[in-house]
C-alpha cells in the first residue's frame, strides 16, 4: 500500500464481551460417515497441528422445561461431562451481523444436573430470572467422540473438532459426523479459508443448524420457523468498509437461518426468505460497486443470481398453491379444484426435489463460504484504487445520500410512461423499486431524526407489493400454461376458472398500481437534508 492510500481499520473487529461471558465464533462443517478419518490427514492441518491433538468421549445433556420456555427464547443449556470434569453452558443465538459469533457463559458444576445459581442470572435475563431449581428437566442428550487438534495458522489460531456420535431423544437416535471450526485467536476468515480447503477434499456441507437445534427437532419435532431479515444497527460514525460489512455479514445470517426450513419445504416462507437474503445481498453489490469498483462485487452476485434462480421455480409453485388457488377456490365454491390441487402440489414437491438437489450441491457450500469469507475478509478492498479506498474509510452518510439519490432516479427513469409499460417494463421497474427499498432499509438508522424517512419507505413498500402482485399474475399465467389438461373436464374448468380471475384481478391491480405510483412520486425524499 503507498503513502497516498488511506489506512483503513483492521478487520474482523473483536465482539464485545462483559467479564464472565464468552464469544464463541464456530463455522460447522457436516461430513459424510466415514469420512472424518481422511481428513484428519489432510495437509493443512498436520502442517500447522501443534499436536497429534486429544481424543475425548463427551457425554452432554441438554436442559429446558416441559414448555420448551428456553428453546422459545433463543437459548440452550447444557451441561457436558468431559472425564471427571462437568461443565454447564448457556448459548444464545448468534449476533446479526456477526453470523459465526454465539454469546455463551460456562461454568464448572457438581455433575450432570445444571446449577443456574453459578451463571449471572440477573444479567441474561428471563426466562432464566423466573426459572426455579426444578424446573428443568432433560430433554435430549448427544454422545460425542471428539478428536481437536489446535491449528496455528498464519493469522489465527483455530481449534479444529472432529464429531462422530449421535444425539438421542427417548427411542430416538440421530447420527453425528461433523467438524467444528472454533476461531481461539486472529481473523474469523481464517476458518472460511480453513473450510475451502476441507471442501476441496470432501462433499462437505455448511452446518447451518447447532447441535442444539437438531435435537429439539428430534425431541420434540420442533419445525424451525422461517426467520425474516432483522435491522442492521449501522450509526453516522460506521465507515463506509464497516457498513459493507455488517449488511453482508446479516444476509449471510439471514440465509443460513433459513437453509432447513427451504430444504425441509416445511413451510414456504423458508424458500421465500432465502430469495430475499439473496436479492438484499445482490442489492449491497450494486450499491457499493460503483464507487468501489471491486471485481469481488460481480463474483458474489453472479453466485447469488444462479441461486436465485434455483429457488425461483419452487418460490412460484408456493404462491400458486397457497395463495392464488386458495384465494379463488374459497370465492367460487361451486368449481371443483381437487384436480388442480392435486396437480400443482406434484410440481410443488417435484420443485422441492430440485431444490434439495441444489441444497446438498457442493456449489452452494462454496458459495456460502466464499461469502463468509468475503465478509470476514472483507475482500472488495482488493484491486480497487487509491480513491475507491479513500471512500472506504469515509464515515456513511454522505454516501448514503448520494446513493439514495441515484436510485432514486433509476425508479423514475424506469417509471416514465407508467400507464404504457408492458410486463418486462413493469418487471424491470419492480426489481428497481426493491433495490430502492433495500436502500432505504439499510440506511434508515442514519436519518431517525427525519420524520418523513419512515413514510417514504412504507408507501415504497406498498407501490413495491402491489407490482409484485401485477409480477405474479404474469408468472401464474405462464405456470397455468404449464398443467398438463388432458381430458379432464373438472380440470378445464379450474384453470378457466383461476385465469379469468386473475384477469379480473389483472385490472383492479393497474388502477391500484397507478395511484401507488403517484403517490410514490409526489412522496419527498428523506435523505439530504
Amino acid at each position: 500500500m503507498n503513502a497516498q492510500q488511506p489506512i483503513l481499520p483492521d478487520f474482523g473487529a473483536p465482539i464485545a464481551v462483559r467479564p464472565g461471558e464468552q464469544a464463541e465464533i464456530e463455522l460447522k462443517l457436516l461430513a459424510p460417515q466415514g469420512i472424518l478419518e481422511k481428513l484428519r490427514e489432510m495437509p493443512v492441518i498436520v502442517q500447522h497441528a501443534r499436536n497429534r491433538g486429544v481424543v475425548r468421549r463427551l457425554e452432554t445433556i441438554y436442559y429446558d422445561t416441559p414448555e420448551g420456555a428456553l428453546f422459545q427464547r433463543g437459548m440452550s443449556l447444557r451441561v457436558r461431562r468431559s472425564g471427571k470434569h462437568f461443565i454447564q453452558t448457556l448459548k444464545l443465538l448468534p449476533d446479526i451481523g456477526r453470523p459465526l459469533a454465539r454469546r455463551q457463559w460456562e461454568t464448572p458444576v457438581d455433575g450432570m444436573t445444571p446449577d443456574l445459581a453459578r451463571l449471572p442470572v440477573a444479567e441474561i435475563g428471563d426466562p432464566l430470572t423466573t426459572l426455579t431449581p426444578d424446573a428443568l428437566v432433560p430433554a435430549f442428550a448427544t454422545r460425542v467422540r471428539r478428536h481437536a487438534r489446535q491449528l496455528d495458522l498464519p493469522d489465527a489460531s483455530v481449534e479444529i473438532a472432529f464429531d462422530v456420535g449421535t444425539i438421542e431423544a427417548g427411542t430416538r437416535q440421530e447420527v453425528l459426523s461433523e467438524i467444528e471450526l472454533e476461531l481461539k485467536s486472529g481473523n474469523a476468515g481464517a476458518l472460511f479459508d480453513l473450510g475451502t480447503q476441507l471442501l476441496d477434499a470432501a462433499p462437505l456441507q455448511v452446518g447451518t443448524r447447532s447441535k442444539a437445534e437438531r435435537g429439539y427437532a428430534l425431541a420434540f419435532d420442533v419445525v424451525q420457523p422461517a426467520t425474516k431479515a432483522e435491522p442492521v444497527s449501522i450509526t453516522a460514525e460506521h465507515a463506509v468498509d464497516d457498513v459493507i460489512a455488517l449488511l453482508g455479514g446479516a444476509c449471510w445470517h439471514h440465509l443460513l437461518r433459513n437453509h432447513a426450513v427451504a430444504k425441509e419445504g416445511s413451510d414456504p416462507e423458508g424458500v421465500h426468505q432465502m430469495r430475499i437474503a439473496l436479492r438484499r445481498l445482490r442489492t449491497i453489490c450494486a450499491l457499493f460497486r460503483r464507487e468501489i469498483p471491486s471485481p469481488s462485487f460481480e463474483a458474489i452476485n453472479s453466485e447469488a443470481r444462479w441461486l436465485m434462480r434455483q429457488l425461483g421455480q419452487t418460490r412460484d409453485w408456493d404462491v400458486f398453491a397457497t395463495t392464488i388457488v386458495s384465494r379463488v377456490a374459497t370465492t367460487t365454491p361451486e368449481v371443483d379444484f381437487g384436480g388442480l390441487r392435486q396437480t400443482i402440489e406434484r410440481q410443488r414437491k417435484s420443485s422441492y426435489r430440485s431444490l434439495q438437489a441444489v441444497l446438498d450441491d457442493p456449489r452452494y457450500s462454496r458459495f456460502l463460504l466464499s461469502l463468509g469469507h468475503w465478509v470476514e475478509r472483507r475482500r472488495w478492498r482488493n484491486d480497487i484504487d487509491s480513491d475507491a479506498l479513500a471512500v472506504l474509510s469515509q464515515p456513511m452518510p454522505a454516501l448514503a445520500d448520494k446513493i439514495l439519490a441515484r436510485q432514486q432516479r433509476k425508479v423514475r427513469k424506469r417509471g416514465t410512461h407508467f400507464r404504457q409499460l408492458d410486463t418486462a417494463a413493469r418487471h424491470s421497474l419492480r426489481i428497481q423499486l426493491k433495490r430502492l427499498r433495500y436502500a432505504a432499509e439499510f440506511f434508515l438508522p442514519l436519518y431517525t431524526g427525519h420524520a418523513p424517512a419512515k413514510r417514504y419507505v412504507a408507501r415504497l413498500a406498498r407501490l413495491q407489493k402491489s407490482l409484485g402482485r401485477v409480477c405474479d399474475i404474469a408468472s401464474i399465467r405462464g405456470l397455468l400454461g404449464s398443467v398438463r389438461q388432458d381430458d379432464q373436464a373438472a380440470l378445464h374448468l379450474a384453470i378457466g376458472t383461476v385465469t379469468g380471475w386473475q384477469a379480473r384481478d389483472d385490472i383492479a391491480a393497474a388502477k391500484t398500481l397507478r395511484k401507488k405510483w403517484r403517490r410514490f412520486k409526489a412522496t419527498p425524499a428523506f435523505w439530504g437534508r
